[in-house]
């Protein structure tokens, strides 16, 4: 079994252009994003080990925010997710697997999370 290293990013709400109901297409829509990110672990990690043997949390952040088209709709909160996982394979080679978790806010009528998960492999 390979040694690894799980990266988190939690509760991360933005603003999204999806839905396929028309009240819901032509407005963003508040997600919820959470993310556990795999990376082939280095041997150990010393008090000096510098950033580069990891990976630097925004980097997480921008994949679920800033490096999302603006202006285009996602149909689907899963083609939400999809892009969040190509962006973070592409970003590092290091990368071995994603985990994406998103709740739609807006359907929520009790505090329910309502959403879904995707689980993608490099390959």
């Amino acid at each position: 079994m390979e040694d690894r290293l799980q990266l988190h990013v939690e509760n991360l709400e933005t603003m999204v252009l999806t839905g396929i109901y028309s009240e819901e297409t032509h407005l963003p829509q508040p997600l919820r994003i959470s993310m556990t990110v795999d990376l082939d672990a280095g041997e150990r990690f010393a008090p000096d080990t510098p950033l580069r043997a990891s990976k630097n949390y925004m980097d997480l952040k921008h994949a679920a925010t800033t490096a999302l088209p603006q202006g285009v709709h996602f149909t689907l909160v899963e083609a939400v997710a999809e892009h969040i996982c190509e962006t973070l394979f592409l970003q590092d080679a290091r990368v071995a697997r994603v985990e994406v978790r998103i709740v739609k806010l807006a359907i929520a009528e009790a505090g329910e999370s309502i959403g879904i998960t995707l689980v993608r492999h490099r390959h």
